[in-house]
């Protein structure tokens, strides 16, 4: 797509070489020109005594938009400076009157006539379309409702179906058209709703969004903060941009040299190992030395920094830093903030690791440790450019790693917190900013055994871009499940294009973007920032490419064990079967099931289910239908009977099944006094569903819903591989996104 690229550079030179932060109306108009974007014709006048001398004839139409000019006013409308009067000198004169005496107190460098477009003002004929820098994706591009009530119209549309949100990174025609497709207003003017005619065909609308994308890629950032028309008008099947604003940018940051992430497998998988800040007692490096031990780790491949002594658990003691005999793969740095920057500058100017993980926090946090920072980073910026590239570093403020493919584990939580992860490492990575999420996300999830827990931090050198880039390749992940509370500058993108390339390969990303109240209240006044927020720009985004955006802790949890345990099974369709012995859970179940669809049952399903009914007595009291009731009477073995045949409808694509625990009927307790019961009793209703998870590859859930007697259930069935949840609204949410991301409908 041609722009015209000299013309828009000497315009935007020309403002900023002024000392301006914006663009004056004049030069967007001619802006929009460069881009190829249609506008009002228009003619720029000092005065009234200029405006007399202009052929008015040259403008169409009857009547004049006469709006003021001036470096100070950027919302014309808010301040009486945009108005519209009849085609003729004295109309205008007297316009232009008034705005000189309104505005007295403003820098005014004249005013505008523009063309009068004629447009239908009904719901959706004014249109947004905007550009802005985020610091997280680079420049997006928005599209939505425009007008003066843009942010109320955005708004109350259901959220998903508000606002367009697009990156360069994904600008494809096709790419466009699928987002566009999604959403409310698009459906409004391009003729989708019954009964209503095309305002505009779409092809009209991608192509103005190409040209803004160009626009994005090609002066985003430094040159362009902001980009906005609105509103954008459809007159006569076409669109036409009645305002223009663009905020220039800022100058940015010097890049930082390039980090050598290939090192992150000498981080992950380390052969030899540092330590310092192992007390005699127990403290946090004294538990990091256990865990390594405990994990498996060569103690003769292990160094303790530890003046005094000559061995430590078995492991080589040296005195310092120098005296370590060789570059080790990994160096753990548990020592107090105030020492480590020291200590990061000896281990880099001497070359002593190619890789670190910064236990403690406050460096660049608190005040007055800027300083320490900024050397700490001049030495590792200053070895990125040497033939060996220094080390990558992990941290700092976290808890660390537990990398199961490098036999370690930094999380110095003692080992009599944490349930034992006895199980077989299951394809799971998790990533998470935040220590005490990652611990307690391992806690929860401590039956999967993830392969790789990963504690970021403060992200000090490497992001979560870089290792989710790094892990993208590696064929024993299945699941990333990413916590987020920021990414580092431009790592969204990166992060992003890695997420796009795991989708592709048939593999799962969660994520959970924390931080939403604070990136909506820092977000500007602009109305493209106002309807796309950071947080609204990373879900649409996320959720463009296939990622599962998780809206909750409580689903994020659920997604990550979901997604897990579901592996292998195939996803056909949208079509739900549900049955529960309870009526309030099969309530619950149609409740929220929403893209999911309660199907009717087979009709060999249907007379299945009635004998079956009929033999245990309870036909007279439960119509048959999907969801089913099986009232809390049914026993563990017309329970196995039902579920196997739901399973095998040849019309239900997914499943959920509920078990409301507390029924005398069934065996849902584990060995006690005062009763009979055993779920580990092969004619449990716990032994017959996990004899039910092989015989079908559906993609089915478990719902025990009752108190913490029914643990020992619960945890069973989730134990053999069933995703097994406490709440019916929980079950499905999770089902959802799983049967979503299987149909590649996310």
């Amino acid at each position: 797509m041609e722009i015209d690229r000299a013309a828009i550079r000497e315009i935007l030179n020309t403002a900023r070489a002024t000392g301006r932060t914006a663009l004056l109306e004049t030069e967007g108009l001619e802006l929009l020109r460069a881009l190829g974007v249609s506008a009002p014709a228009w003619f720029f006048v000092r005065d009234a005594a200029e405006a007399s001398q202009i052929h008015l004839d040259l403008l169409t139409g009857e009547r004049v938009v006469v709006k003021v000019v001036s470096p100070e006013i950027l919302h014309k409308s808010d301040v009486g400076g945009v108005t519209i009067v009849a085609k003729n000198t004295e109309g205008i004169g007297a316009a232009i009157a008034q705005m000189q005496e309104r505005l007295a107190d403003q820098q005014v460098q004249g005013f505008l006539l523009c063309e009068c477009v004629p447009f239908n003002s009904a719901l959706g004929n004014e249109l947004l379309f905007g550009m802005r820098w985020t610091a997280d994706f680079g420049p997006v591009v928005t599209f939505g409702p425009g007008g003066i009530y843009t942010e109320f119209l955005a708004k109350s549309f259901a959220p998903g179906k508000d606002t367009a949100v697009l990156s360069p990174l994904l600008a494809s025609a096709a790419h466009i058209e699928r987002v566009l497709d999604d959403k409310a207003i698009t459906s409004l003017i391009t003729g989708k709703l019954r009964g209503q005619k095309a305002r505009v065909a779409p092809a009209v609308i991608v192509e103005l969004l190409q040209k803004f994308l160009a626009f994005a890629s090609a002066y985003g950032g430094e040159q362009v903060a902001e980009f906005e028309c609105n509103p954008v008008v459809i007159s006569n099947g076409q669109l036409k941009a009645l305002d223009v604003r663009l905020i220039l940018g800022k100058p940015g940051a010097a890049a930082t040299p390039a980090r050598p992430v290939d090192k992150i497998k000498n981080l992950l998988e380390p052969k030899s190992a540092a330590i310092i800040g192992v007390s005699e007692k127990i403290n946090p490096g004294h538990i990091i030395l256990n865990n390594l031990l405990r994990e498996g780790f060569d103690p003769g491949h292990i160094y303790v920094v530890k003046p005094g002594k000559a061995e430590f658990k078995g492991c080589r003691c040296v005195a310092d830093i120098a005296a370590l005999p060789e570059r080790v793969d990994l160096f753990i740095l548990s020592i107090d903030a105030a020492q480590t920057p020291a200590a990061i500058d000896q281990i880099v100017e001497q070359r002593k690791a190619e890789s670190l993980i910064v236990i403690p926090g406050g460096l660049g946090e608190r005040s007055g440790s800027e300083g320490l920072v900024a050397k700490m980073e001049q030495a590792i910026h200053a070895s990125r450019a040497t033939d060996w590239r220094g080390p990558v570093i992990n941290g700092g403020n976290c808890l660390g790693i537990r990398s199961k493919p490098g036999r370690y584990d930094t999380m110095f939580i003692p080992e009599y917190k944490l349930p034992p992860t006895t199980g077989a490492v299951s394809p799971l990575c998790l990533l998470s900013q935040s220590g005490a999420l990652a611990v307690a996300r391992a806690s929860k999830l401590a039956s999967l055994n993830p392969r790789y827990i990963i504690s970021i931090g403060n992200q000090l050198d490497l992001t979560v871009g870089d290792y989710l880039g790094y892990f993208a390749a590696d064929p024993e992940i299945d699941v990333y499940a990413c916590y987020v509370e920021g990414f580092k500058p431009g790592d969204g993108a990166k992060w992003l294009q890695a997420a796009a390339g795991i989708v592709k390969r048939g593999k799962n990303v969660i994520l959970y973007r924390a931080g939403r109240t604070v990136a909506g209240m820092q977000a500007s006044a602009s109305h493209t920032a106002s309807i796309a927020g950071d947080y609204a720009v990373t879900r649409e985004l996320c959720q463009q490419v296939g990622v599962v955006v998780a809206d909750s802790l409580a689903d994020f949890e659920d997604l990550a064990r979901m997604f897990c345990l579901m592996r292998g099974k195939r996803v056909n369709g949208w079509r739900l079967g549900a049955l529960s012995n309870a009526g309030f859970e099969c309530v619950a179940i149609a409740d929220n099931a929403k893209q999911l669809k309660l199907s009717p049952f087979a009709e060999a399903t249907q007379k299945k289910l009635e004998e079956l009914l009929k033999r245990h007595r309870i036909f007279e009291i439960v119509d048959v239908h999907n969801p089913l009731d099986l009232t809390p009477m049914l026993n563990d073995e017309g329970y196995e009977e039902a579920i196997r045949t739901l399973l095998s409808d040849p019309a239900i694509d997914v499943a959920a099944v509920g078990i409301v625990p507390l029924t005398g009927a069934i065996n849902t307790l584990p060995a006690g006094a005062g009763h009979r019961e055993d779920v580990r009793q092969p004619t449990s209703i716990v032994q017959r569903m996990l004899r039910l998870k092989d015989e079908f590859d559906k993609p089915w859930v478990c719902v025990v819903d009752g108190g913490e007697l029914y643990d020992p259930m619960a945890y069973q069935i989730e134990a053999a591989g069933i995703p097994t949840f406490r709440t019916a609204d929980r079950a499905l949410r999770s089902l959802e996104a799983f049967t979503a991301a299987g149909l590649g409908a996310q």
